[in-house]
């Protein structure tokens, strides 16, 4: 028989049928506890080590959400098909005294795993609670109608993937086919929250609303890693501003300089609009929108690590400056910034079309 052993971060091993009996003596061994969970929040990673370094980002998530978390870990490069497993509680202190604690069991498995995640590792959803599907890196095979079907959000970060085009195309063709709502999250779309918010905030100025109709230079800055949310800004700023495709920029500068892309776009009163996006090493994931006509130039910025952002109006030799809330740099807290927003996420469905185009060029 397999020696089952004790893991500093994943908890005690349990064999994978008896996983509901050893917790609920998981919970009879300390009567102070408190179970507590609005949701199920599956994590799966298909990296070395992704188990441990999940566990604490889950420890961390709990604190604000209660949840049952279900951690996968696969090797599809194994050959021989094995599963393992262990299960803990997170706990955190509530006035004190009592402890609400949050149950995770972690799954690690190897070989073929498809069949395995639906009929094993998914029957140990707590019932009746939505599934968060929260997909790390790259996707691959085992994401196919058996596993979204029973999902009813996808989270993944689009900055993981080396080909977001072809990625993008799958989930959209999953959504459609799915036979039941499937909310889709990137994070790399959550990334651009405050300097989105930032943005209408600004053009709530009465004179700066008036020189939107006017706007003919969008300037984008953006770290490397992130051109996704560069791109979905852009996006947004054309589907929300009604402006039309235009011919595309000569590229050739971009060409050799290899930071800049250009694009163009006809405004709703047929106003040419050009947009350069510019990839910096040094900067912020999102560190410049800048939008600028009609004598106006409105500027959202972020410094790298900066904890706020900065608003600035200029107009007829007048500056105004104003700080800002900024999103979250990691992961976990984008993650959590989105669990604690809800909703269908109908902007990201609504921009999705016109980002596609532009990942297109």
């Amino acid at each position: 028989m397999a020696t089952l052993e004790m893991h500093p971060e994943l908890g005690r091993e349990v064999f994978v049928g008896s996983i509901d009996k050893e917790l609920r003596k998981l919970w009879e061994e300390d009567e102070a506890r408190t179970n507590a969970s609005l949701m199920n929040l599956a994590v799966y990673s298909e990296a070395p080590g992704a188990l441990e370094q999940n566990s604490a980002a889950v420890r961390e998530l709990t604190t604000e959400h209660a949840c049952r978390a279900i951690l996968i870990g696969i090797d599809r490069s194994e050959q021989d098909a094995s599963i393992r497993a262990w299960i803990t509680a997170h706990c955190h202190l509530l006035h004190g005294r009592k402890s609400v604690c949050c149950e995770q069991i972690s799954f690690a498995l190897t070989g073929r795993a498809t069949g395995r995640l639906r009929n094993t590792v998914f029957a140990h959803l707590a019932s009746d609670l939505p599934l968060i599907f929260w997909w790390q890196g790259e996707l691959s095979p085992i994401f196919e109608d058996r596993l979204y079907s029973l999902v009813d959000r996808f989270v993944f970060d689009s900055s993981e993937w080396a080909e977001p085009k072809a990625a993008f195309a799958t989930i959209s063709a999953a959504v459609d086919s799915a036979t039941r709502e499937l909310v889709v999250q990137d994070l790399a779309w959550t990334r651009s929250f405050q300097f989105r918010v930032s943005v209408a905030a600004v053009y709530d100025d009465p004179l700066v609303l008036g020189a939107l109709p006017k706007v003919d230079s969008v300037e984008i800055v953006y770290h490397p890693a992130h051109r996704s949310t560069a791109l979905q800004m852009l996006a947004w700023l054309a589907v929300q501003a009604s402006w039309r495709d235009g011919m595309e920029l000569d590229l050739a500068v971009t060409r050799r300089s290899g930071n800049k892309e250009g694009f163009s776009f006809e405004g709703a009163a047929g106003k040419s609009i050009t947009a350069t996006l510019t990839a910096d090493a040094s900067a912020a994931p999102l560190s410049l929108v800048s939008l600028q006509g009609g004598g106006v130039e409105v500027a959202i910025s972020r410094e790298a690590g900066a904890s706020f952002l900065t608003r600035r109006i200029k107009a007829s030799g007048h500056e105004i400056e104003s700080p800002g809330p900024v999103d979250p740099d990691s992961s976990v807290g984008l993650l959590g910034e989105q669990l604690a927003r809800g909703g269908k996420n109908s902007l990201f469905q609504k921009i999705m079309p016109r980002f596609r185009e532009l990942l297109e060029r």
